[in-house]
């Protein structure tokens, strides 16, 4: 039942992510189409970097603890990203920039969904396992 546990917390905090960032794509498209400011996007997204950030680390610190190794490997080049970014000082979307870099703005986020996607799937598939192992006929 712990396993069980585990994986239904870990997808939580993958769809969390996951609706972050789909939340700053779905920012960076507006700006696209002149929906919004540059301002008003910018402060958006930056909004969420840093939660972003602070989640893909717990995520990360959460498999390490629960002994999910495999995950915590999957999960490292993500949180290795986003730390770069922060030491970086890149992790924040400038106003002033924001136009010229609204495409590669918007191919870091498709990773980052590709990314988390494929997580999702491995924690579905290993969540069905435990639910079914579990499971007393």
């Amino acid at each position: 039942m712990g396993d069980l546990l585990d994986w239904i917390i870990s997808f939580l905090f993958l769809v969390t992510l996951l609706i972050i960032v789909i939340y700053q794509l779905t920012c960076l498209a507006d700006l696209e189409f002149d929906r919004r400011n540059p301002y008003d996007a910018s402060t958006k997204i930056n909004r969420m970097v840093l939660p972003e950030f602070g989640l893909q680390g717990l995520l990360c610190l959460y498999y390490v603890l629960t002994g999910h190794w495999f995950m915590a490997v999957l999960s490292l080049p993500h949180l290795f990203y986003n730390i770069r970014l922060y030491m970086k000082r890149e992790h924040l979307a400038d106003v002033t920039e924001l136009y010229n870099t609204n495409k590669w703005e918007q191919k870091k986020r498709v990773y980052k969904i590709g990314h988390i996607a494929l997580s999702i799937f491995i924690t579905s598939y290993w969540y069905i396992s435990f639910s079914y192992a579990t499971t007393k006929y």
